[in-house]
């Protein structure tokens, strides 16, 4: 449920990725990923409150999570990859994901 809520949210679809990513959290409270994304996806959405929440979570899961070890980590240099990326930052950086 996740990476499809991560593909609707790289491909524009914000709100179908919200629904995509609170039933990820729902099958896996512990996961922070999860979490961390659908904070993405909200705060890309104007959600801003409940990105902030959902940030809070998955940052409750991993504290040492940030944007910059995310894109550290990343998986390809597809140039489509890699704004689908910077997007989903974007909206961690919204919900007040730490940048590193």
């Amino acid at each position: 449920m996740r990476f499809v809520g991560v593909a609707k949210l790289e491909l524009g679809s914000d709100v179908e990725a919200v629904g995509w990513l609170r039933r990820s959290t729902e099958a896996n409270r512990n996961f922070p990923l999860a979490h961390l994304s659908l904070a993405a996806a909200l705060g890309l959405t104007g959600a801003l409150g409940e990105a902030r929440t959902a940030a809070r979570a998955g940052l409750g899961f991993n504290s040492g999570f940030t944007i910059r070890r995310l894109l550290a980590a990343k998986q390809s240099d597809n140039p489509i990859y890699l704004v689908g990326l910077e997007r989903f930052c974007k909206g961690m950086r919204l919900a007040g994901v730490p940048e590193g």
